[in-house]
């Protein structure tokens, strides 16, 4: 049951409908769910009363009746990370004194339950009574119970691996997005001339586009800017839902309910909604109502003369016009046709009177005290310091692993299971994917390098071919010692297949082998002779260059020195059996001119030194490549978790 992860449940493919009706119910592995979340409590449920649903995100509240009084159950919509940002609030207003509902911790210590891919919290059932809505006293309670929950909420810094909510930076955003769109209502109006509000739309759009761009240019040039770089902490956090049904009264006054939507903002973002939307309501700006409200909210939560400004300009924004009316851009012909009409209408009566209203609200900014806003670099803004008043316990606010993992982000989260710090927790996952993509680029890499090393031993392996087409050569003097330099493990195995000049000296008929390689019938040329000398002098440079060489190599180049003593002799006497001696055992490809034969070998020899610095050098250079390029490349980004 563990491995269901629960969707918004009244989502159907294509035109399918909706089975039951889902605000009444919830479907049966919910239920189940449910069941296990509450055995994680240390309490005994004998009833739970589906209280309200959202099928279309995700969420349901229940109220248990239990061994230890009534209590809520709610389970969170948003994703874990997401819901831990609010849970974290709930927790710290309690701490701080606020009339909110208090998380029942579960056996484990924590306060809330992972299950299903979301998050579940418990409280008791609070007896709450709905503000009244008929008097302005009803929404004076309401704005004073806000202004409680605003101070209280100063200070907050989330848990470790809360993912952060904040809309503090994003009001020139916003206003530049409705004058945006308001301008698309515009066009959507000519679009569909023929639709019932286009005319009317048409007749005042310019207008309240008008009151946005003016609303933003204020924004700009007030204080903002320098209230928002006070950082988050410092104002605090917004409902974002405040009204008249997350704000009731109860036991000691007004109580603040359903936080899971909170984020950091300008507290009075808040009281600005609540305003408009109860103008909106009474069909009219009435200053009475609008100053009383305000006054109530100051009385909790003082103002001071740059929050009273921007609050002013806030209200000035077309806000209800665009919130009514964006509906056109969803189904055009049938709200154009149909509501957007009678709700243009009410807005536009209702907007009569909202310039007057907020004319005479701005002669009360003599009443509110200058605040202080010294501007902040952004560096210091974006460092947070936990609040004094609270300090996290990182294992009690951990959150679960991700279900899905590769095998490479197991063997990273075994790695690091030691690791108890929130951050560690989800950055696990990002490790996993950097260690997989650098651990691929390795493999890849000794693959290329296996690939070029078997290439370069055939290479060689086609060299030695080629080279023990004329071993028979090695025997003559001059041979020798122009192959002495060369590598020991090579000449140490041609010394083990070639005779050794003893054996070929004490056979009958040997020097005719040497006198094969001139042409038949020919003696040899002063050439022959004079390619002795410099070979001694190469052999010499050779042994000067190089006084650490291995003593076989230094006894095999004495050995090949020492025996051209002689060959003028044999060359001689050898000239007439040379004929008859067996032309078949020495290959054709030897034959030739002394002079050719000794370009031949020169150029084989300068391959095989370059050779021969080709393996050993880079090896070195390879093997520090490979080992220092994932390190390299940690910085790689690959998308994870969040």
């Amino acid at each position: 049951m563990e491995q269901y992860l629960i969707v918004p449940w009244d989502t159907r493919s294509g035109s399918e409908p909706t089975p039951v009706d889902w605000d009444m119910q919830v479907p049966p592995e919910i239920d189940a769910i449910a069941e296990l979340v509450m055995k994680q409590y240390d309490m005994t449920v004998s009833s739970r009363t589906l209280i309200t649903s959202k099928p279309d995100k995700g969420g349901a509240i229940w109220r248990i009746e239990t061994n230890k009084g009534p209590r809520s159950l709610k389970l969170l919509h948003r994703t874990p990370e997401r819901s831990l940002f609010s849970v974290g609030l709930q927790e710290y207003v309690v701490q701080q004194g606020a009339r909110v509902p208090a998380l029942i911790p579960a056996k484990d210590g924590k306060l809330f339950v992972e299950m299903g891919g979301k998050l579940w919290i418990v409280t008791d059932w609070i007896a709450l009574t709905p503000a009244t809505k008929v008097d302005l006293v009803g929404a004076q309670e309401l704005c004073y119970g806000l202004g409680e929950f605003h101070r209280h909420s100063k200070g907050y810094v989330p848990p470790f691996g809360a993912k952060n909510s904040s809309r503090l930076y994003r009001w020139p955003n916003y206003y530049q997005k409705i004058a945006k769109k308001i301008g698309w209502m515009r066009e959507m109006a000519k679009a569909y001339r023929d639709t019932v509000a286009s005319a009317s739309i048409l007749a005042v759009v310019d207008q309240y586009e008008r009151q946005a761009i003016e609303s933003l240019e204020r924004l700009k040039a007030s204080a903002y800017p320098r209230m928002a770089s006070m950082g988050e902490p410092y104002w605090g956090l917004v409902h974002q839902d405040y009204g008249w049904s997350n704000g009731q009264n109860g036991p000691g006054g007004l109580w603040v309910i359903d936080l899971d939507g909170v984020s950091y903002d300008l507290p009075f973002r808040d009281l600005r909604k609540l305003i408009t939307s109860t103008m909106d309501d009474m069909g009219v700006w009435d200053t009475t109502w609008m100053r009383g409200m305000i006054e109530a909210y100051h009385q909790a939560n003082p103002l001071d003369a740059e929050s009273f400004e921007v609050l002013l300009i806030d209200m000035a924004v077309p806000n209800e016009f665009y919130k009514h009316l964006k509906e056109m851009f969803f189904d055009p012909i049938t709200f154009l046709n149909t509501e957007a009409e009678a709700i243009l209408q009410r807005v536009v009566a209702t907007d009569q009177s909202k310039a007057q209203a907020l004319a005479d609200l701005a002669k009360d900014m003599s009443k509110y005290k200058p605040g202080s806003y010294e501007p902040k670099p952004v560096a210091v803004e974006a460092t947070r310091v936990p609040s004094e008043t609270k300090t996290w316990d990182q294992k009690s606010w951990g959150l679960q692993p991700q279900q899905k993992q590769s095998s490479e982000s197991v063997a990273s989260a075994v790695s690091e299971e030691n690791t108890e710090s929130m951050a560690g927790a989800v950055s696990k996952e990002k490790k996993a994917e950097s260690f997989k993509v650098v651990k691929k680029k390795a493999k890849e890499e000794t693959k290329q390098e296996a690939k070029a090393t078997d290439k370069k031993g055939k290479k060689e392996k086609q060299e030695q071919e080629a080279l023990s087409v004329v071993k028979p050569a090695k025997r003559v003097a001059v041979d020798s010692r122009e192959w002495a330099p060369e590598d020991s493990n090579r000449k140490k195995e041609e010394k083990e297949k070639a005779p050794s000049p003893q054996k070929a000296g004490g056979r009958k008929g040997t020097a005719s082998n040497v006198i094969q390689l001139q042409p038949s019938g020919k003696a040899p040329s002063n050439k022959a002779k004079q390619t002795v000398a410099p070979a001694k002098k190469k052999a010499a440079a050779v042994a000067k260059a190089k006084p650490n060489a291995r003593k076989k190599s230094g006894a095999l180049a004495s050995k090949a020195v020492a025996k051209p003593a002689a060959l003028p002799k044999t060359k001689r006497k050898a000239v007439k059996p040379a004929v008859k001696k067996p032309v078949k055992q020495t290959p054709k490809a030897a034959l030739g001119v002394p002079s050719a034969g000794n370009k031949t070998k020169r150029a084989a020899q300068s391959k095989s030194k370059h050779s021969f610095t080709k393996v050993a050098a880079p090896s070195k250079k390879m093997n520090n490549a490979v080992s220092g390029k994932p390190n390299a490349k940690k910085g790689v980004k690959t998308k994870g978790v969040r």
